[in-house]
């Protein structure tokens, strides 16, 4: 089978059919083209101009949707008191090019050991988290010339 439309929202739209799950990486959500397994072990091309997001309907037939699920993943949370530390911790993740998630009192980023213990004897308060990774804003990288 190829999913090539998000048809909706599980969380928006619930479905009382037999749902199916795909799993992907939170990575992945961009991706053009994937090939996944079902939890059922059916077979899915994925197909897709838009990105995906968790609870997405990429297929539905009389009996049964397809949706998917970004699984969790590992992640550094780091507590921030203020906009100056805020600034700064922002200042050394956008060196290191990475994808974050903001909120007003703490920043997420994808966990690695280099950087965790980096920020760590930078002073931040840091905590390592297994959570999906969702709501965040991709680094688009540069080149230095």
């Amino acid at each position: 089978m190829i999913a090539e439309h998000i048809i909706g929202n599980i969380y928006e739209t619930p479905s009382f059919k037999t749902q199916e799950t795909v799993k992907i990486e939170w990575f992945e959500h961009d991706k053009h083209l994937l090939k996944k397994t079902a939890d059922s072990g059916m077979k899915i091309g994925i197909r897709m101009e838009e990105p995906l997001c968790d609870g997405d309907i990429i297929y539905e037939d009389d009996d049964r949707v397809v949706v998917v699920e970004i699984l969790p993943t590992d992640l550094i949370k780091i507590a921030v008191s203020d906009m100056n530390e805020m600034g700064r911790l922002c200042f050394e993740i956008g060196n290191r090019h990475l994808s974050l998630s903001i909120s007003e009192d703490s920043v997420k980023i994808p966990y690695d050991a280099p950087t965790y213990e980096y920020l760590r004897k930078l002073g931040f308060k840091t905590a390592r988290l297994r959570e999906k990774f969702t709501g965040y804003t991709e680094c688009r990288a540069h080149t230095h010339h």
